[in-house]
């Protein structure tokens, strides 16, 4: 997705095989993760010799959170405090009371605050500047 992002406004679609060459992971597993990608609608994708992939919004329109929770999952820690996958634990006599659940929730609530407020035009911004320095 950070490659993606780079390209310029109105390119043409990038190949699968320049995604997985620039991100140095194996075609068919990168299918799989633009497939889930393309579902989740951060994706187009476009078929034949000129096909490829381009990001279905800008880049500052697309979150970092976003792309993880698609690839990833939920961003929780532990079950008990994720908003998509909540389950209880098994061990637990009181959630109300569990101390390691309440730093976990801290631990979600930050971890998506930074990851929903960085879009993939920041974080390639940070990743050239960084190059540059």
């Amino acid at each position: 997705m950070l490659f993606l992002a780079t390209a310029p406004a109105g390119a043409p679609p990038t190949p699968m095989t320049r995604i997985a060459a620039e991100a140095n992971v194996p075609r068919k597993f990168l299918e799989l993760i633009l497939a889930d990608l393309r579902d989740a609608g951060l994706l187009h994708s476009y078929r034949g010799k000129m096909g490829g992939y381009v990001l279905s919004r800008p880049a500052q329109l697309i979150s970092l959170g976003e792309v993880i929770r698609v690839i990833e999952g939920p961003l929780a820690l532990v079950p008990c405090v994720s908003r998509t996958a909540y389950r209880p634990c098994k061990d637990c006599k009181s959630e109300a009371e569990c101390a390691i659940r309440l730093a976990m929730m801290r631990v979600r609530d930050e971890t998506a605050r930074i990851l929903d407020g960085t879009s993939l035009a920041d974080a390639t911004a940070e990743k050239v500047a960084a190059a540059a320095a």
